[in-house]
Formats: C-alpha cells, sequence, structure tokens
C-alpha cells in the first residue's frame, strides 16, 4: 500500500529533490511503507532511494542522502495510513459495550491497533496481530508495547475476552520479551472473575517476564448501569477493593525487594473504592503508567503542595469553584483546603458531580457530562470561575461526552469556564489566576 505525502518541509533534502504534497510514497530502499511505522523506520538510512508517484500516477526514483539522524522531512494524511484495526473481542467489561445509544459514531469505535500503541499509548489485547507485525515490531524494535493482558489463564481469558484466540495470543508476550521488547500491562480486574487467586497467577506469570515487563497496572472495572444482557459483573465494595489492593500491594513489596522497583501498582481509583489515603509521590517511582489513573492524584498533589510552598498571596480576594467526579471530591477539597488555609482570602467551592448519565458506579471526572454539569450546578454558588478537569473535555477540547459544548455550559451556568490540564502547579495557578 502507498501512501499520500501531505507536506514536505521547505528544509528537507526531500524539498530539495522535488518532492511534493500529493505525491505518494511507495517505498524507501525497496521497503514498501504502509503506516507511519514503516517510515520512520526506513529513513534513518544516510542514503535513501525513494519511489515516488506523482498526481497522474508515473513513478520516479529519488535519490537522498542525508545525516544520520536527519529527517526526511515528509509528512502524511493521516499516521495509521490506512483504516485504524478495531478490536474483534467481546470482553465481559466493555465499557463501550455499556454506552448508551444516540452517542457519536466515534465513541463506539474499539481500537486494537498495534501501531497506535506505540505511537500514542494505546493498549493493545495481541489478538489482532498477525506474525508479520510480530515480526515487524521485533525488526523494528517498537518499544514500549502496552498491552490488555487481564489474565494469563489462557482458558480464562478465552471466556473473559469471548475469544477463542484469546489464550493462544499470551504466547507472543514471550517472543516479545526474549526480543528485548518492553512491555507495559494493565489489568482490568472484575470482582471474583481475575482478582484473587487468579490476579496472584497472573502477577507471578508476568514477574517470570522481568524486566521486559516494566510495569503493571490494575483498574477496577467500570459499570454502567447500560448492561442489561451483558455479562453480570460487581462492583467492588470498599471491602473487596481493600482485599484486591492489599494483594497488589504485597507482591510489590516483594519486588520492590527483589529488583529495586514495584512493577505492579493499583490505580487511584482502588484506593478511594476502599477509602485509603493517596500514597506519596515516590510510591510511583517514574510514574509509568498514568494514562491507567496509575499516581495521577499523588503527582497531582506534589506538584500542587510544592508551587504553593513559594506562592505570594493573592492582593485581592478570590472566589472559584472546581467541579470533578464524585470519586476524587474529598481528595480535591483537602487539597485546595490547604491553599485556603494558607490563604484566607481565597474561596474554592469543590462539587462533586454524580453521574447520572451513564449511573452505575461510574464517579471519575473524565466521564462527566455536560447534562449532569449543568443540571447541578444550577443555582449554586459558583463565585467568579468554574474550573473542570480537562479530561471531562473530548473533541478538540471543546465538548463533553455528550456532545454539549464548552460555550453551551458556560451560557446554561452564566459563569466562564476553564479546563484544567492534570497538572498540580497548573491547577493553583488557575485559581488564583
Amino acid at each position: 500500500m502507498s501512501v499520500k505525502i501531505k507536506f514536505v518541509d521547505k528544509h528537507s533534502k526531500a524539498f530539495q529533490s522535488q518532492i511534493l504534497p500529493e505525491e505518494t510514497l511507495i517505498s524507501i530502499n525497496g521497503n514498501e511503507i504502509v503506516d507511519v511505522l514503516d517510515y520512520r523506520f526506513y529513513q534513518t538510512v544516510r542514503e535513501a532511494v525513494l519511489v515516488i508517484a506523482d498526481t497522474s500516477g508515473n513513478t520516479r526514483t529519488v535519490n537522498i542522502r542525508k545525516g544520520e539522524y536527519e529527517e526526511l522531512g515528509l509528512e502524511f494524511e493521516t499516521y495509521l495510513m490506512d483504516k485504524q484495526h478495531s478490536c474483534r473481542n467481546k470482553c465481559i467489561f466493555c465499557f463501550i459495550d455499556q454506552l448508551p445509544e444516540g452517542m457519536r459514531k466515534s465513541l463506539y469505535f474499539k481500537d486494537d491497533d498495534s501501531r497506535l500503541s506505540f505511537l500514542f499509548g494505546n493498549y493493545i489485547t495481541l489478538t489482532n496481530l498477525s506474525q508479520h507485525e510480530i515480526d515487524r515490531i521485533i525488526k523494528m524494535h517498537i518499544s514500549p508495547i502496552n498491552v490488555s493482558v487481564h489474565t494469563t489463564n489462557p482458558e480464562l481469558r478465552c471466556r473473559m475476552m469471548n475469544n477463542r484466540f484469546a489464550g493462544k495470543a499470551l504466547d507472543v508476550l514471550p517472543e516479545l520479551a526474549e526480543a528485548g521488547i518492553k512491555i507495559n500491562c494493565q489489568i482490568v480486574s472484575c470482582p471474583n472473575i481475575n482478582d484473587g487467586t487468579e490476579l496472584e497467577r497472573t502477577l507471578t506469570d508476568l514477574e517470570k517476564l522481568y524486566p521486559s515487563v516494566e510495569c503493571i497496572a490494575v483498574v477496577p472495572v467500570g459499570l454502567t448501569r447500560y448492561r442489561e444482557g451483558l455479562y453480570p459483573l460487581e462492583e467492588y465494595t470498599p471491602q473487596s477493593a481493600e482485599e484486591t489492593l492489599q494483594l497488589i500491594e504485597k507482591y510489590g513489596d516483594e519486588y520492590k525487594k527483589k529488583y529495586g522497583n514495584r512493577i505492579v501498582f493499583a490505580s487511584d481509583e482502588f484506593f478511594l473504592k476502599a477509602d485509603r489515603e493517596i500514597p506519596e509521590a515516590d510510591y510511583y517511582e517514574d510514574f509509568a503508567q498514568l494514562d491507567n489513573g496509575v499516581g495521577l492524584l499523588s503527582l497531582l498533589r506534589e506538584e500542587f503542595l510544592y508551587a504553593l510552598e513559594d506562592e505570594i498571596p493573592p492582593e485581592k480576594a478570590v472566589s472559584v469553584s472546581i467541579a470533578c467526579g464524585t470519586g476524587v471530591a474529598d481528595f480535591m477539597k483537602a487539597l485546595v483546603g490547604k491553599l485556603t488555609e494558607k490563604f484566607p482570602q481565597v474561596t474554592v467551592n469543590v462539587y462533586g458531580i454524580q453521574n447520572d448519565f451513564f449511573g452505575g458506579g461510574i464517579n471519575v471526572s473524565g466521564l462527566i457530562t455536560g447534562v449532569d454539569l449543568i443540571r447541578q450546578l444550577k443555582g449554586r454558588n459558583l463565585g467568579e470561575r468554574l474550573l473542570i478537569p480537562s479530561v471531562m473535555l473530548r473533541y478538540e477540547g471543546d465538548l463533553f461526552l455528550d456532545d454539549v459544548s464548552l460555550s453551551e455550559a458556560e451560557e446554561a451556568l452564566k459563569i466562564n469556564i476553564t479546563a484544567v490540564n492534570n497538572s498540580g502547579e497548573e491547577l493553583l495557578r488557575t485559581i488564583l489566576q
């Protein structure tokens, strides 16, 4: 498959060689270019022979000599250059299967693409990988790879993912590890299914692949109220969350003694469900699994309090509000309480938004919808400004999950709304502005 060129850097060797936008890159040194990974890998040579097709389909050969670390200077319409690979599984815990009808089409797409795992940190199940793709990962040393493992029990993995090949796909892990590919693992933990003794088995099996398996994140299953006809799953209770948390910490402590790092971490949500304090930042070492919600709150707290140490008092009174998921509301109240204690002229109201849209046990900030935000904050004392976590917004940072726009929410609540990234320093600065 050949790929169309979108842009040519005017300072590049490709531009000097008169390669133009809208032309097509067919191969580099005889290697077909299928996606951006092929391009990035094969363009690193000093002498590159490109086969280019013009807009009429006529081909020509372009010889380019460049520095060892110099880029060719081509950009393309998409990273993948072909269709995104969709998931072939029907996992019993799949969140997309729990979405209500009528949401935008892109939300229902199930991604399982190894290329996006490398480019953007997406997680893959390995069930979608051909031997050609496995060989390419090893040849190009595409690392790290992020894998949704869930369990290393082949029979249980087949049942959990409703895919008869899901157990066999686990054979890819040792193959990648032997080739020196770094692997980050994710386990969606479901009560009485893959926790307890099954979780112990999984952690024991993955330990055998250390140091290729660098980090393991264990996150609790999230259940909405839209589960009619789906596999009957249970929510974690404070007691069952505490039991699972203790098991994870037991193995983490053992790994810390043996290898010098914990390897396995529970997501923040487990600590919140168990009503446990979020550990200090050094517990999370290099924060390898922030995208899985592992250490997000600890990092936020450390950055916030560090910035607060050197902050000077505001010249005038400040009154703002913060909206977040009910799961983190108490944490946020305690955090901003450090600010208001130091500066009494600052008022910060924290509102935990109940997730009526998805229902069930969904209480994270990233799944709050515009409808719930507006309905629950109307008539409240919001002060001068309303702050929300940026993860509440999806499409180009302007839409909530239910397609309510930021401007619509501002109009309904008659207040300026500011989306804040997961940065403690940014949160403090935005509050004080």
